[in-house]
């Protein structure tokens, strides 16, 4: 038995008709006010019964398919409809019920208390030529100009990287990413620009790694979400940060028919798995990144956007990357048109704004000025209570 926290901008009624509700319920329960939703999957016939109950008895509510009260199937799938006493509530008084409802307990108080994080905005700096946006290349001199103007600008963080990651690239070796990152790491170090900034590297590699982190960076941006028990040793041996990164599959093959039963449990339990392991290497600040484009279909990167706040049970911040991605291309198709990486910064904004209402405080993005004027005004109307 799993459970997700979904967006409360959802279609209720056509989720819960999905799940096989009867009419009068769907009815009854979709002009409830929405504070929190649930989505529990494989939750059993005698746990339902004993959760619906406790639900309404303190004025909350379990959606479940026609036939859970007389036990027809043994498995199915449910929503919990709820507001914040109300989990409180539930969150203890299950801990005492049978049919691993503790289990599902210790879930729900997870989510009682979510932390907020001030926001930032990462600039993106790719020190090679195939980077499948052309406005993020950058060498020498030049990326030190580029830097300091995204510092200017509202850039909190710089994270400089030698290889794209794009789907269908293949990794140039050890040697030539090296080669490529070297200067520009060099020139931030030797003008100490590292004091105006937080800098990441992006680099799954160790020695690359090690490199950076010699030379005042202070973030680890892994797309193999940790994948390497060495790089783990070196990330924990400077203390840095480390961006763990979801991912299915190579930049080679990623985008090669990848599917999902629910993106967002496999997501979850991925980032489990890689928490412990960067605890075990005594890594302690940790970033977590869905890894928007990276082995996902559409529908798998808009969800992990809509329901991104599920992944702050966790306690860390959330980045989103999902600047001039083909996603936005995928969604402008289905109106006839087709659009270059260079045309997507507006598609961009909504998506990064989007993520930003739901959870993330990390922004990764190539164009830091407009982010930082976009941003500023959604933090302005979301604030605004009068």
């Amino acid at each position: 038995m799993k459970l997700y926290k979904m967006s409360c901008d959802i279609d209720l009624a056509k989720l819960m008709q999905k799940l096989g509700v009867d009419k009068p319920g769907i009815e009854i329960m979709k002009k409830k006010k929405c504070e929190y939703v649930f989505y529990i999957k494989d939750i059993s016939c005698g746990a339902a019964n004993i959760l619906k109950q406790d639900a309404l008895s303190i004025g909350a509510e379990l959606a479940v398919p026609i036939g859970v009260p007389n036990c027809q199937n043994k498995i199915f799938d449910a929503l919990l409809l709820c507001n914040k006493k109300q989990l409180e509530i539930l969150s203890k008084k299950e801990l005492a019920q049978p049919f691993k409802l503790k289990e599902l307990a210790k879930q729900l108080k997870e989510f009682t208390k979510l932390p907020k994080f001030p926001l930032k905005i990462m600039g993106v700096i790719n020190a090679n030529d195939d980077s499948f946006f052309e406005g993020s290349r950058f060498q020498g001199k030049e990326a030190l100009s580029a830097i300091e103007k995204m510092i200017n600008d509202g850039a909190k963080i710089i994270d400089i990287g030698g290889v794209s990651s794009r789907p269908g690239s293949e990794y140039p070796g050890v040697d030539e990413e090296l080669r490529r990152v070297k200067p520009i790491i060099d020139e931030i170090y030797d003008s100490r620009l590292y004091e105006k900034a937080l800098f990441s590297i992006d680099t799954f590699v160790p020695e690359v790694l090690e490199y950076a982190l010699d030379r005042g960076f202070k973030i680890a941006n892994d797309i193999t979400g940790l994948e390497s028990d060495e790089y783990a040793k070196i990330a924990a041996k400077y203390n840095a940060s480390v961006v763990i990164m979801h991912k299915k599959g190579d930049p080679k093959n990623m985008q090669k028919n990848p599917f999902y039963e629910n993106v967002i449990l496999e997501v979850d339990e991925f980032f489990k798995e890689r928490i412990e392991k960067a605890k075990s290497f005594g890594v302690k600040d940790i970033i977590l990144d869905v890894g928007i484009g990276f082995g996902k279909r559409l529908e798998d990167n808009l969800a992990l956007i809509k329901h991104m706040e599920h992944f702050l049970h966790f306690g860390y911040e959330l980045l989103i990357g999902a600047s001039r991605k083909s996603m936005i291309d995928m969604i402008m198709k289905k109106e006839g048109l087709s659009t270059t990486p260079q045309e997507r910064l507006p598609g961009t904004l909504i998506l990064h704004a989007q993520a930003v209402g739901n959870g993330a405080s990390i922004v990764r993005c190539h164009d830091v000025k407009e982010h930082f004027q976009a941003l500023k005004v959604f933090e302005e109307l979301r604030e605004f209570d009068i």
